[in-house]
């Protein structure tokens, strides 16, 4: 009766014993053993696994991608504009052993890498290619966080820059660059619309001058355009020949006027006479010595002179 008192509690141990050492592993899982606190190198995979009760014990590593947002970084570009970036990363664990031998934790670590790659990131870029070159950015991340990732057993699938935020006084001198920018072609646009406008217009000028009825037909057909508005307003119509007759005439009529003005400055215009007045005439002075009378006078006073040394001397 004891014996087999004994031996039921014998199997009882060894069911649970052995019960206890069964195990199950997820899809998305996978086991890494350790017997004695020694890591075995065969990784268990999905489905139920059995363990040695008390010597073997196993932890489970999680093979799937993992979403990691990575925390606002500020920093400075080479450009000095103070920045604060944000990014997320995207992993997996590739080797299960070296994920759960070589790191701690390995979630924190690749935290921490990311979190220094992402402002030596900013560090070596400036202002316009952080707001531009996404790309390149992000490939040049997820290089610097897979280095020394790979020696963890952790395979960085992807990294990406999720925003950028700038200082309010560099917005708004984007805005005014932007805008600038935008001004700067409109200007541009309209100049090119301009010129080639001008270039229509003299083309179809020079094709009018050649023929004469075409500028006739073009205002016909404006008198029919305004004519199909139903507007109350009368347009009458000219001729161009009668223009140009118009424009002949006058010329002739300026040719002669400055033909006659030319014959009159030649012949010299008659001296223009005072008008008689009623008032009386004024007071005239005494007339002064001509110069005439005076040298008469001075060659008489001479003469005499000279007759008087004449008779002193005989």
């Amino acid at each position: 009766m004891v014996t087999t008192v004994v031996l039921g509690l014998i199997v009882v141990l060894a069911v649970l014993l052995a019960v206890s050492g069964v195990r199950v592993v997820n899809q998305v899982e996978r086991g890494v053993v350790f017997r004695f606190g020694k890591a075995q190198q065969e990784v268990r995979r999905p489905g139920v696994t059995f363990l040695i009760p008390i010597v073997d014990r196993m932890k489970k590593v999680n093979v799937q991608i993992v979403t990691m947002p990575v925390p606002t970084q500020e920093g400075i570009t080479r450009d000095n504009v103070s920045v604060q970036v944000d990014a997320v990363a995207y992993f997996r664990v590739q080797e299960p052993l070296r994920a759960a031998i070589a790191v701690q934790n390995y979630l924190f670590a690749i935290e921490q890498v990311a979190q220094t790659s992402l402002r030596s990131i900013i560090g070596k870029s400036d202002l316009d290619g952080l707001l531009s070159n996404r790309e390149e950015l992000n490939k040049g991340l997820a290089l610097m966080i897979d280095s020394p990732a790979l020696g963890w057993g952790i395979h960085i699938d992807r990294v990406e820059i999720k925003d950028v935020h700038l200082p309010e006084s560099m917005k708004r001198s984007i805005a005014r660059q932007a805008e600038a920018e935008r001004e700067r072609r409109a200007r541009v646009i309209t100049a090119d619309g301009e010129f080639q406008a001008a270039r229509k217009l003299a083309d179809a000028s020079a094709i009018m001058s050649e023929t004469p009825a075409a500028l006739q037909l073009r205002l016909l057909q404006t008198v029919v355009e305004v004519a199909a508005e139903k507007t109350s307003t009368l347009v009458m119509p000219l001729p161009v020949e009668l223009l140009r007759f118009f424009e002949r005439s006058t010329r002739k009529d300026q040719a002669v006027a400055d033909t006659e003005q030319a014959a009159g400055a030649s012949t010299g215009a008659p001296e223009a006479r005072p008008g008689v007045t009623d008032s009386a005439p004024p007071e005239l002075a005494p007339p002064a010595p001509s110069f005439e009378r005076s040298a008469a006078e001075s060659v008489t006073e001479s003469a005499a002179l000279d007759g008087t040394k004449t008779g002193h001397s005989t």
